[in-house]
């Protein structure tokens, strides 16, 4: 029996795309919750994000995005719609990965900073009074959030 190889034909790693549950949690009434990254963040300190987390082997959208919620802002999705899905192609940093886009309510009284080593600060912003500057990938994410 062989090993499977991670590399493909031409001896190069074969990469596959990640998986990302990306919500934007809103308030019911058009306020959308957003968090801005820190120094420690992944990419793009400083800018306006929406949350995201990896999809986890046999987890389901909405455990993954509930349990997101909780892990960053420190409370409940009391309501999870999917309003999208977009394959994501990044040059810097280089990534892949296949964003399902979630819209979640949560009450705006329990959100708070639940990985202060990711967020400095978060706040609530009518969708046309937007902090800057934003993440590269929140635009499109909110084009769907407004869309549906």
């Amino acid at each position: 029996m062989t090993t499977p190889s991670p590399e493909g034909p031409t001896g190069q790693v074969r990469k596959t795309p990640s998986v990302s549950c990306v919500f934007i949690c809103h308030d019911g009434h058009g306020r959308v919750l957003l968090a801005r990254r820190g120094a420690g963040a992944r990419d793009e300190p400083g800018t306006w994000d929406c949350g995201a987390g990896a999809l986890e082997y046999g987890e389901s959208f909405e455990t993954a995005v509930a349990r997101e919620v909780r892990e960053e802002y420190s409370t409940a999705a009391l309501e999870i719609e999917t309003i999208g899905v977009r394959n994501v192609l990044r040059e810097e940093p280089v990534s892949h990965w296949v964003a399902v886009i979630f819209a979640v309510r949560v009450d705006p009284a329990g959100a708070a900073i639940g990985e202060p080593h990711k967020f400095d600060e978060l706040g609530w912003f009518a969708p046309d009074a937007l902090p800057h500057p934003l993440h590269s990938q929140l635009t499109e994410s909110l084009r769907l959030f407004a869309s549906r």
